[in-house]
């Protein structure tokens, strides 16, 4: 789940249009030196510069609403950029098996939980319903076990005169050009920087704050549980604010509108929204999840049940990506929130249709029991 989504930090300080040229030390980000060939004036950057022209330097956040989710220009909203030919794509896409897996989490916890006759799964991120419709697969496939039963960011660097976020101007320099520069006061943004914070630069989101304790307050009065899966840390990068056009990386000011925009999550920021509400588990890496959750057993299975080569092969590529440390098996995570009472046993409210809650170990996070 990509939990990020963007935060209006609020009107600028009256000082906003005397921004400073920040140096920025990100590889992925513009050093205003690329040849005017290889900068388009897309619409989307044409929009952008009379958005700034007229009210001053947006955040970075404003940034990727704009070029991702504009109703008449966004990459969202008129491109197809998932898949071969699109510019990206995620593991429900690569492998049923992955959704399948997270279908059987879910029923885990379920069932670890004491199999409340009804219960709700909610999906926030985006896509087009593959891994959903695979989850679903493997709930109607267990039926004799059920049968009771809807983000940004913003950049921050350390200055000799404290934290300041990073907006984007454009170049006073070059005609159609963006930049990236230094607010020259303190910002709303700032407010989420942590006071022994030992990085230069630090990706933050409200938004993805206000989600994550909305579901701690959930899963703590009602139960349940969250699971979350994303390329991220645990608090140790700094610059990962990219693009990706083609399945490769895009400088982010370049052609907005063309490419998508996305960054890491911070799993210990999430963490710490959670506020101790509910308990936490993780991040561990996709190939400790997946394996813990059975996929060897899983494309053994579905191996010896094709007999076609080309499908066979299919199946071998989609678990080399998900698996691979390389690609997808060390880059990705898994995060969870539970209840408290979900790890230490305690019992919890239970009507006449629910069976005792059980303290067995959380599936992905350790190994499945298979029985």
């Amino acid at each position: 789940m990509s939990a990020l989504v963007r935060s209006s930090v609020g009107s600028l300080c009256a000082a906003a249009r005397a921004v400073i040229p920040s140096i920025w030390r990100g590889k992925y980000f513009s050093s205003g030196d690329e040849p005017a060939e290889n900068n388009p004036v897309t619409p989307m950057l044409r929009h952008l510069m009379y958005k700034i022209k007229s009210t001053g330097p947006i955040t970075v956040a404003e940034y990727m609403k704009e070029v991702l989710t504009n109703p008449a220009k966004g990459y969202y909203v008129y491109r197809d950029m998932l898949g071969e030919k699109g510019d990206f794509i995620t593991s429900p896409e690569i492998s049923q098996i992955f959704g399948e897996l997270l279908g059987i989490w879910f029923i885990s916890e379920w069932m670890a939980t004491g199999k409340r006759v009804a219960f709700q799964l909610v999906e926030l991120g985006p896509g087009r319903g593959t891994l959903v419709g695979d989850i679903l697969r493997v709930f109607s496939q267990l039926g004799s076990v059920l049968k009771n039963c809807d983000i940004s960011i913003h950049l921050v660097e350390k200055t000799p005169q404290g934290w300041r976020e990073v907006f984007i101007d454009v170049d006073p320099q070059v005609s159609d050009k963006l930049r990236f520069v230094l607010a020259p006061c303190a910002t709303p943004a700032a407010a989420f920087i942590q006071h022994d914070e030992t990085r230069d630069h630090v990706e933050v989101c409200p938004d993805a704050g206000v989600i994550i304790q909305e579901l701690s307050q959930r899963i703590a009065l009602t139960g349940g549980a969250a699971l979350i899966a994303d390329y991220g840390h645990d608090g140790t990068k700094t610059d990962t604010f990219r693009g990706f056009c083609g399945h490769k990386l895009h400088d982010v000011l370049i052609a907005p509108g063309t490419a998508d925009l996305t960054a890491d999550v911070d799993f210990s920021y999430l963490r710490r929204m959670a506020q101790g509400k509910v308990a936490s588990l993780g991040p561990i890496k996709q190939q400790t999840f997946l394996k813990n959750m059975g996929i060897d057993v899983r494309l053994k299975v579905l191996l010896d049940k094709s007999d076609e080569p080309s499908m066979r092969q299919q199946l071998l590529h989609g678990y080399d990506m998900l698996m691979n440390p390389e690609k997808m098996g060390e880059r990705f995570n898994f995060f969870a929130l539970l209840p408290h009472q979900r790890l230490h046993g305690g019992r919890h409210q239970m009507n006449a249709c629910q069976s005792k809650p059980s303290a067995f170990p959380v599936a992905g996070f350790s190994e499945l029991a298979w029985q």
